[in-house]
């Protein structure tokens, strides 16, 4: 990761592996049908309606920060998306998970989670849902999501995120631990729409009666 110039306009983007195998097939096969935008590089904390030279300087610090280049990783970027509501909107979406945790031991052990918007919104596009260590578990979205595990885009492909539809679950299925160590990490689910967020712990724990290569099938 690097920063960009920021002394003149610029646009800077990079593919991601399925994007990339797309245009391959030809300019027809790789259409950008939907984008969002995120103010991660932003900290508001600096606007600064004291700056002595008026109002045009408030955000000065803000406007000359640098610019993180591109990144496909979704560990590092677009974690704060923008929204559009609709102009009377008096309360704003959040996402609700049932399970807010999630503990449970490795070897091929499912649990089934369910998510909800308090407040509306989603009803369209559904939630991304994104789990930061593959080494822990796998996740199956409920299939009628893009990027779900019945997406042509690769068998071998490392699946940290799906896109699930209004249906609102999905399954997190432990992985065997090679080391025999805990892993503790992160789900984030985001609404497609609201750009709501929400995260979930995941601790998948070491079994000692589970051997690496005797577990049962993760896959659909």
């Amino acid at each position: 990761m690097g920063y960009l110039d920021n002394s003149s306009i610029t646009v800077d983007a990079i593919l991601t592996k399925k994007g990339r195998e797309l245009l391959a097939k030809g300019r027809d096969n790789f259409v950008i049908s939907q984008f969002a935008l995120a103010d991660d590089e932003v900290d508001y904390e600096l606007w600064n309606p004291s700056h002595p030279n008026g109002s045009d300087y408030y955000g000065i610090i803000i406007e000359n920060m640098p610019i993180v280049e591109a990144v496909t990783d979704e560990n590092y970027s677009m974690r704060y998306k923008l929204l559009t509501l609709p102009k009377n909107t008096i309360r704003i979406p959040v996402i609700q998970t049932n399970p807010s945790s999630i503990a449970i031991e490795e070897g091929g052990i499912r649990q089934v989670v369910s998510i909800q918007t308090k407040n509306g919104g989603n009803e369209s596009l559904g939630y991304t849902v994104t789990l930061l260590n593959s080494d822990a578990a796998t996740i199956v979205g409920d299939g009628n999501g893009i990027a779900n595990n019945e997406d042509p885009v690769g068998a071998n492909e490392d699946r940290r995120s799906v896109t699930i539809s209004t249906n609102s679950t999905f399954t997190i299925i432990s992985k065997v631990l090679v080391d025999n160590t805990n892993i503790n990490t992160k789900i984030f689910v985001v609404g497609n729409e609201t750009g709501g967020h929400a995260e979930i712990s995941l601790s998948v724990l070491n079994n000692p009666d589970v051997a690496v290569g005797n577990t049962l099938d993760t896959t659909l």
